[in-house]
């Protein structure tokens, strides 16, 4: 720290994304001409569907342009209850879900309603990088458990029970994950969250690529009880990214807890978006987007195999999300430097381990298959013969 460094102490625990030195270094080659296939940002090629992108602009024209109420409108939320209602035949009322600035302002408002000072929240590594800081940002204590194929690259009961021994907070799973895009079977989540309450700690499940398994249709962590929460996003499965909307199942008991926490830090989630997210549920444009999905899916197994070909070991095939986490020890000990390698002399943009946690980061990298199919190929050409 410099002299002139006056920041909290906190932030010294807050790494960067490291895969923004590779985002920023993509930006300056493509001013210089070169073309980069890009496979390093979780945000899919697809533009917002058309209907979504009418409601908002109606919306704007209706002057729907005022704050909302922080847990947001309830026009959405009953269309959020709905859909739990009919997907997966649970009830969910309406007055227990709350609209978020993203998934990410849901999960600082669950680690804000939950988290002392010291206390322990467990999570894995690797997992996605702001869940941890999430926690850092209230002065608790992320504690990351390493996980391999052996556990589907999530955390196990038993895991989670023997961490328990020294006490803990609150658990987070993510199904699919990221970066693994791996999954918890319910059974799993449901042991998990005896453990918890047993212990007299919170279960949070961050269901944000839910929307996005290829090869089955599992239930949603509300099935298995009313007593924890459960994160979503209008983001990945929706397409919404730039519109910065996520939603919240959140035990009664926290309701009050999360609207005061909600209305002092972000006062209310974007009303456009609200009203433009109505559209998400409607039958036409889940149809859209189940046929996007079937994109992602063929991008999927077409990227799997041929990076394995080329020398890439992933062992635990991903069954969401739009990510391979992909041993590289093949061909180096460095991811990081490994990725800038391969951006500079092959022209694909990876994200390297380092930014997932800190177990076996410098063997691992992420492949994010967001771009079409076209790219893509021209993206394992491109490895193939660097790598050779």
């Amino acid at each position: 720290m410099t002299k002139t460094d006056n920041h909290s102490r906190r932030m010294d625990n807050i790494a960067p994304f490291y895969v923004m030195d590779i985002v920023n270094r993509v930006k300056e080659l493509e001013q210089e001409g070169r073309d980069i296939v890009r496979m390093e940002v979780g945000e899919p090629d697809f533009v917002t569907v058309e209907p979504i992108i009418q409601a908002g602009i109606e919306a704007l024209q209706n002057g729907c342009t005022k704050y909302t109420s922080s847990l947001g409108i309830v026009e959405l939320r009953k269309k959020i209850s709905l859909y739990y209602q009919e997907k997966f035949g649970v009830d969910v009322p309406y007055e227990r879900i709350v609209i978020t600035n993203g998934a990410s302002g849901a999960l600082m408002l669950a680690m804000g309603v939950l988290v002392n000072y010291a206390d322990r929240v467990i999570l894995s590594d690797p997992g996605y990088p702001c869940n941890r800081h999430f926690v850092r940002m209230f002065d608790g204590d992320p504690v990351m458990l390493p996980v391999d194929a052996s556990t589907n690259y999530q955390l196990s009961a038993s895991m989670v029970e023997k961490c328990h021994e020294k006490g803990a907070k609150a658990v987070l799973l993510s199904t699919p994950s990221n970066p693994t895009g791996t999954i918890i079977a319910i059974d799993d989540i449901a042991r998990i969250h005896q453990i918890c309450a047993a212990n007299g700690s919170e279960l949070i499940v961050d269901e944000i690529y839910h929307g996005l398994v290829y090869d089955s249709d599992p239930p949603s962590a509300v099935t298995v009880s009313d007593d924890l929460f459960v994160i979503n996003s209008f983001s990945k499965y929706f397409g919404m990214t730039g519109w910065r909307l996520g939603w919240m199942v959140v035990p009664e008991k926290y309701v009050d807890a999360i609207d005061r926490l909600s209305q002092n830090v972000f006062l209310s989630a974007p009303t456009m978006a609200q009203y433009a997210a109505i559209e998400a549920f409607n039958p036409k444009t889940i149809q859209i987007l189940e046929q996007r999905k079937q994109k992602l899916k063929k991008r999927r197994d077409y990227l799997l195999p041929e990076l394995q070909k080329i020398g890439f070991i992933i062992d635990a095939e991903p069954q969401g999300a739009f990510y391979l986490y992909a041993d590289c020890s093949k061909f180096t000990d460095d991811s990081y430097k490994f990725c800038l390698d391969l951006l500079e002399n092959a022209g694909v943009a990876i994200t390297p381990g380092i930014d997932f946690g800190k177990h076996n980061e410098n063997k691992y990298v992420r492949f994010a298959y967001v771009s079409s199919m076209e790219r893509l190929k021209s993206g394992v050409e491109r490895l193939a013969s660097y790598l050779s």
